[in-house]
C-alpha cells in the first residue's frame, strides 16, 4: 500500500515515547520526586498549588536532569568512552547535593537500565554500566537514544523533563484524591515550558560535563532529605 505523503512525520520514535511512559518497568512508578513531602507538611494541597509545586520541579531539577540526559544523548551518538561517562557521572553528583536525591535518581536508572538492556542493548549503555552499577536516570535515558538513534539530544531533554513533572502529578492522585484529569491538565499545562528546556539542552548538548548548567531546586533537596527520614520513622507510599 502507497504511504500517504500528506501524513505528518512522526516528531519522536516508539521508542522515545516508551521511554516517557510511566509503564517502563524502570520504577519510576515507586518516586513522587519531593510531592509526597510536600503534602506532609501542607504546601500543597489542590490542584493550584500542585501546578506551583510542578512548575518550580520542571525549571530546577528537570531543567538540570534535561540538560545532561542531552549531553548522553550527544555522547552516545559519537561512541564515547567510559571517561566521558566517569565525568559526567561525577558532575550530575556535584549538581545533586541531596544524598536521597542522588539515591532516588540512581534507582530509577537502574530499572531503566534493566529495560533498556532487554528492548534496546547498546555499547553505550554498557560503556555507562562499566563505570557504576547504578546510573542516573538522565545518563541511561540519553545514552539509549543517542546510541541507538531512537530520537535526538531534544528529544531525550524532553523525556526527562516530561517525566519530572509526569511522576509527581501521578503521585498526587493518590497523595491528595486530585482528580486525574486536573493532575494530567496541570502537566500538559507546561507544554511550552517544556519545549523550552529541551531546547536550550539540546543547545548545550555537545559541551563538556564540567561545563553544564546547574539548575537544581534546594527546597527538593530539603523535602528529599526529610521524607528520608520520616521514612525511616513512619511508612510512606513512596520511596523518594
Amino acid at each position: 500500500m502507497e504511504e500517504d505523503s500528506t501524513v505528518p512525520e512522526s516528531r519522536a520514535s516508539l521508542s522515545v515515547l516508551a521511554l516517557a511512559d510511566a509503564r517502563l518497568p524502570g520504577g519510576g512508578h515507586a518516586h513522587s520526586g519531593g510531592l509526597e513531602e510536600a503534602v506532609h507538611r501542607g504546601v500543597v494541597a489542590d490542584a493550584e498549588q500542585l501546578r506551583e509545586f510542578l512548575r518550580g520541579r520542571l525549571h530546577g531539577a528537570g531543567s538540570q536532569a534535561a540538560a545532561f540526559a542531552a549531553a548522553a544523548a550527544h555522547a552516545g551518538e559519537r561512541g564515547a568512552g567510559a571517561d566521558y561517562w566517569w565525568r559526567w557521572d561525577v558532575e550530575f553528583d556535584a549538581r545533586t547535593p541531596s544524598p536521597a536525591q542522588r539515591a532516588a535518581s540512581r534507582a530509577q536508572g537502574r530499572g531503566t537500565a534493566r529495560a533498556g538492556r532487554a528492548a534496546w542493548p547498546c555499547a553505550a549503555l554498557e560503556g555507562l554500566l562499566s563505570i557504576t552499577g547504578s546510573p542516573h536516570h538522565p545518563a541511561v535515558v540519553g545514552a539509549l537514544i543517542g546510541a541507538r538513534s531512537l530520537g535526538t539530544p531534544k528529544d531525550a531533554a524532553a523525556v526527562v523533563a516530561y517525566l519530572a513533572v509526569s511522576g509527581p502529578a501521578s503521585a498526587a492522585v493518590r497523595l491528595l484524591g486530585l482528580d486525574p484529569f486536573a493532575a494530567n491538565a496541570a502537566v500538559a499545562a507546561f507544554e511550552r515550558d517544556t519545549e523550552r528546556i529541551a531546547r536550550r539542552a539540546a543547545s548545550t548538548s555537545g559541551s563538556r560535563p564540567e561545563d553544564l548548567p546547574s539548575t537544581g531546586a534546594p527546597a527538593l533537596d530539603l523535602f528529599a532529605q526529610a521524607h528520608q527520614r520520616h521514612h525511616e520513622e513512619e511508612v510512606r507510599l513512596f520511596a523518594s
